[in-house]
């Protein structure tokens, strides 16, 4: 009537409409990632409670409530060991490793200087590294009054560690009934179908991927402990629990850490080469055996998209999209293997 095409109208409207959506998910990002935590939280409860409901006697009226609040017990009582056991010592290890790195640098800087006697160059070198150390001193002197608000900021923060459980015990608790809602959004047939399978990979993806995260982070802390402890590291117990809570960012996590221990580790003890030695063997240990096993075909990501996916997710989200970024990346993956079989199964027929 106006020279307007309708499907031409509707493809653009439909797009206006996606993009509106993908802006509020951007406006809303820091909410949808606590959600998304929480959700990550639950998949990682997910088999202890599933355990445990089996072991419960059955009954028709019995929901998974009793397993839940059994395995959150359970939760509770392991972090407050572990905090007994480790957090004392991790904490002291902290303040220690503070008050000790400026002499720490410096006592470095002055073995390098011996070790290479002759080149004047590394006196200055030695100079400005002090002169830039005192500075940044100063400078965090001076900020500590702006410091202590950031702090009560962080403290406030803290809620969160309640509120991710809370919400993942509403995912454990109503997950199928969630599951129905979401499927019913779609009419009965091919896409319904479609669907069912795409959330069924993605509950499978995201269980198998939090079990690899938390296996390797164990498996870290205790290799790192066990190294440090027979190195006779002095901040072992801090290294180890930083190493194995870094796990969980990809990539940029594990650099991090090796970085970190490598330089703490070469300085307290002088061991240089035992410790790239350990740090080289230990990263192909956990990439290229013990990643790999634990992730299956499920999670498998080409390391080029990985890295592309960490990149970006930093700079799109910080430390968060970091995080983030291979579970999104496998299933973006998981949607698009579900739907091209869907379409060569329907050309088949």
């Amino acid at each position: 009537m106006l020279g307007i095409d309708p499907k031409a109208a509707r493809t653009v409207w439909t797009a206006f409409l996606v993009l509106l959506l993908v802006y509020l998910v951007y406006l809303a990002r820091a909410t949808l990632f606590i959600f998304v935590l929480a959700l990550l939280f639950a998949h990682m409860v997910s088999p202890l409670v599933n355990l445990i409901d089996r072991v419960l006697p059955a009954s028709r009226t019995r929901t998974r409530a009793p397993a839940l609040a059994l395995a959150y017990v359970f939760l509770v009582g392991v972090v407050v060991l572990l905090g007994i056991q480790f957090g004392s010592v991790a904490v002291k290890q902290a303040y220690g490793l503070a008050q000790k790195f400026p002499s720490m640098i410096s006592n470095g800087l002055t073995g390098w200087q011996n070790a290479r006697t002759g080149i004047e160059s590394l006196d200055a070198l030695k100079q400005q590294a002090m002169d830039g150390l005192q500075n940044q001193l100063a400078g965090i002197v001076s900020e500590l009054p702006s410091a202590s608000v950031k702090i009560v900021t962080a403290a406030s923060n803290l809620i969160y560690l309640i509120i991710i459980p809370v919400l993942a015990f509403l995912f454990l608790k109503d997950a199928e009934s969630l599951k129905r809602c979401l499927v019913e959004l779609v009419e009965d047939g091919e896409r319904r179908t479609v669907l069912e399978d795409v959330i069924a990979d993605i509950h499978t993806l995201l269980a198998r991927y939090m079990r690899a995260l938390v296996v390797l982070c164990c498996a870290a802390f205790t290799v790192y402990g066990i190294f440090f402890a027979i190195l006779g590291v002095p901040f072992g117990v801090l290294l180890a629990i930083l190493g194995g809570i870094l796990e969980f960012i990809p990539m940029i996590g594990p650099l991090v850490s090796g970085v970190t221990i490598l330089l703490v580790a070469g300085l307290t003890t002088g061991h240089w080469v035992a410790v790239i030695v350990f740090l080289i063997a230990f990263r192909m240990l956990q990439d290229y055996i013990l990643s790999p096993h634990l992730m299956e075909k499920g999670v498998a990501v080409h390391p080029l998209l990985v890295l592309f996916g960490v990149f970006a997710g930093a700079e799109i989200a910080g430390v968060p999209g970091t995080f983030l970024s291979v579970p999104v990346l496998a299933m973006v993956r998981i949607v698009y293997v579900r739907i091209r079989k869907t379409r060569q199964a329907r050309l088949g027929t």
